[in-house]
């Protein structure tokens, strides 16, 4: 029944954004989804990505048939291309086969399973088509804050940062000076990030076939609900990021016609009483928080269980996603710091109901929502004190951050369960 409702909510939620996205005269994601059964996908690696996670519930033998049928209808596809002579101007001329695995799977489960079997199937494919329809869902957010926000408030994150030394600027001029090379890694480790996820979850997922069930908690559910949750903030603190508001940077178009002027990533901001802008209605507003650092907190948390390579590679996603974040000037230190507490929240939160509400957990996630909350509303009205005081407001913001992580971790090691002490052999009397 649990199921059941969340897919009710999500459809409704689905539906409603298509509605309003079409209001603004752009494709919702109900259009867009339907379109890539056919023509060329956004992202084939994220299609493909969501199979990986439809197939935990399938044999290794369904799970080679998956495949195979993947890539076969692809290649049918590519060579209707060709043949047509249409040719693939955006996105990847692949991933469509996996979606038509992923929604004949559904077919399948509807048909010909029944009982428990149907239910872990739909669950499945469910995991996997909501994989992909989470970024659907986001782009469209991010198309409606551009749409529905005509200012932004980038002068007022500009302020706050100077707490933190402004670390965008910093870490701008350290990025154009790794070269190209850097540059581009950095590029595909942001690009790239649901993928990272699931890696890691599809660890976290692997007993599934077996075990005929999934755990009550792993990265997915953490991922989409960052994904959900997180664009409403857009709404609430609209922010383009440095590279638009401050310049055309070193990679990439930047805000030429829109931005205050040009001093990202080479000169900084100057200290004044901020104040809103106008901004174009093409750029997102999505830097309040910065969930691609929320989500690389939650893949960097959850790749701890696993092994020593899986959790090196969690440790450099975060690291390589904070650098790009900064980097790039895709979003302010202040971000960053938003994110992470936005992300151990949410975190909190999903664990505690998946293994039921108790003090601590009540506790840890009303100490980060009241966090997130001061952080926003400092943001908002404190700037230029923040900026006037750095070595009192930096570290404060900082140790904001620290409180949430301490309290988490230490919450969260005491609900992992201890193990039981060895059996001692109790001394049998012998013979004298």
């Amino acid at each position: 029944m649990l199921y059941v409702a969340a897919s009710v909510v999500a459809l409704g939620f689905f539906v409603t954004l298509e509605i309003t996205a079409r209001r603004y005269g752009l494709p919702g994601p109900v259009t867009s989804q339907v379109q890539e059964i056919v023509f060329a996908p956004k992202s084939g690696f994220l299609l493909y990505s969501g199979m990986g996670l439809m197939m935990v519930v399938l044999t290794w033998r369904e799970r080679l048939i998956a495949a195979g049928a993947a890539i076969g209808i692809d290649i049918v596809i590519f060579l209707v291309r060709w043949v047509a002579d249409a040719k693939v101007t955006e996105g990847h001329p692949f991933g469509n086969g996996a979606l038509w695995v992923m929604l004949g799977c559904v077919v399948i489960a509807i048909t010909r399973r029944t009982g428990r079997e149907r239910a872990l199937l739909l669950k499945g494919a469910g995991l996997g088509l909501l994989l992909v329809a989470g970024r659907k869902i986001g782009d469209t957010w991010l198309l409606i804050t551009a749409k529905s926000r005509p200012t932004v408030l980038d002068p007022y994150l500009a302020a706050a940062d100077h707490a933190l030394g402004n670390p965008s600027w910093m870490a701008g001029r350290i990025v154009e000076a790794m070269g190209p090379i850097g540059a581009h890694v950095l590029q595909f480790v942001y690009a790239q990030l649901p993928v990272a996820a699931v890696i890691v979850s599809l660890y976290q997922l692997r007993n599934v076939a077996v075990e005929r069930r999934f755990p009550g908690h792993h990265l997915v559910r953490t991922f989409l609900a960052i994904g959900l949750l997180g664009p409403a903030i857009y709404m609430v603190f609209p922010v383009v990021g440095p590279i638009f508001a401050y310049g055309t940077g070193a990679f990439g178009t930047g805000g030429e016609l829109w931005a205050t002027a040009n001093l990202w990533p080479h000169t900084l901001p100057p200290i004044s009483a901020p104040h809103s802008i106008p901004y174009d209605e093409i750029t997102p507003r999505n830097c309040m928080p910065s969930l691609h650092t929320a989500w690389a907190t939650a893949i960097f948390i959850h790749s701890r269980q696993g092994p020593r390579l899986l959790r090196f590679a969690g440790t450099f996603w975060l690291i390589a996603t904070l650098g790009a974040t900064l980097g790039f000037g895709y979003h302010y230190g202040v971000d960053l710091i938003a994110g992470v507490v936005f992300a151990l929240t949410v975190e909190t939160a999903l664990r505690s109901f998946a293994r039921g509400w108790d003090r601590s957990g009540i506790r840890l996630v009303a100490h980060g929502t009241t966090v997130f909350a001061a952080l926003l509303v400092s943001y908002r009205y404190l700037p230029t004190q923040m900026a006037g005081h750095p070595w009192l407001f930096g570290p404060l913001l900082l140790l904001a951050m620290a409180s949430v992580i301490h309290g988490y971790v230490r919450t969260t090691r005491l609900w992992e369960p201890k193990a039981a002490p060895a059996l001692q052999p109790e001394p049998q009397p012998g013979l004298v």
